[in-house]
């Protein structure tokens, strides 16, 4: 059985692929959201992760749809406490931004629709400049000091203000950030490599990667000539047919050959052996996408293999 692993500097452990709930009540609905919920945990999984502003790009959604949906699942299991539930505030239509008001009334929100008295790991989801970092983690520490919310975490936001709100932290004795949510991917590394990565590795965060797929390119279904039905199809285009996108779909093919496994087993095992990542994300609409997904945690790639991928991705 796959070992659980330490969330940063906090007392979470969590399974190393998180799920993503970003399809939960947009390309998935009740019934396909609980199996896919369902099998994740069959397989040892207990990390989940969802956002309240998810699906609210969706016409006639509002956005909390994935938190209720595995509220509901969450109720109906009885498992809440199997489960490491992470979810963000900051871009929900009506809780927008980072303003310590509007941390307040999206947590209790969030705590609602998951119809639960507590939150795993609390995210801001992206970065509010036009708040001082002192303002924005007083308001988590306060959720902290609850007890609705057992850590915290920072998605979409640079080096400087991430060291700046560590510092705040470290001088007030305040709650501090564990981990961190950044695009990274083997097709989008400069995001994240460099300076925030050397943030996160010198604070002992955790990265727990999104896009970590690239939204479906690193599955290998999406090539040159070929047409697939995706919802995400407009933000793959952009690595289709480039000569780095060739490169290393063309490496991944030879390892995945190798070990008689998928594309997408070899991106997200390249994935998780990189320097401070402790569980790639990646979302499932079907039950029969997460074997390939799962499959990971048993693979282990040769020095040599990520290396290859490592310059085939430069």
């Amino acid at each position: 059985m796959t070992s659980l692993r330490p969330l940063g500097s906090s007392d979470l452990e969590v399974f190393p692929l998180a799920l993503g709930g970003n399809v939960f009540g947009w390309t998935a609905d009740r019934t396909a959201s609980f199996a896919v919920l369902d099998a994740y945990t069959a397989a040892g999984g207990n990390f989940i992760d969802t956002a309240d502003t998810y699906s609210s790009w969706v016409e006639g959604n509002e956005g909390g749809e994935s938190e209720t949906l595995i509220g509901e699942w969450l109720a109906e299991r009885g498992n809440r406490s199997d489960v490491i539930v992470a979810t963000k505030a900051g871009a929900h239509p009506e809780y927008k931004g980072l303003a310590p008001d509007t941390i307040r009334r999206a947590a209790d929100a969030s705590l609602s629709r998951l119809g639960t008295d507590y939150i795993d790991l609390y995210y801001t989801h992206f970065d509010d400049t036009s708040v001082p970092v002192e303002e924005i983690i007083g308001a988590l520490d306060e959720l902290v000091t609850a007890g609705k919310v057992r850590a915290i975490a920072a998605s979409n936001i640079t080096p400087e203000r991430l060291q700046e709100s560590l510092d705040f932290s470290d001088r007030e004795g305040l709650a501090r950030y564990v981990a961190l949510q950044p695009h990274y991917n083997l097709v989008s590394r400069d995001t994240y490599e460099g300076r925030l990565q050397e943030v996160a590795s010198r604070s002992g965060l955790a990265a727990i990667p999104y896009f970590a797929l690239a939204s479906g390119f690193l599955t290998g279904k999406y090539r040159p000539g070929t047409h697939v039905e995706s919802a995400r199809t407009s933000r793959v285009e952009a690595y289709v047919g480039s000569e780095r996108g060739e490169r290393v779909l063309a490496a991944l093919d030879g390892i995945a050959e190798a070990h008689d496994t998928e594309v997408a087993t070899v991106a997200l095992a390249w994935l998780a052996a990189q320097p401070t990542v402790a569980a790639p994300l990646a979302s499932a609409r079907t039950v029969e996408q997460l074997p390939v997904l799962l499959a990971f945690t048993d693979l282990e790639l040769t020095d040599a293999e990520l290396s290859a991928l490592t310059a085939a991705s430069a």
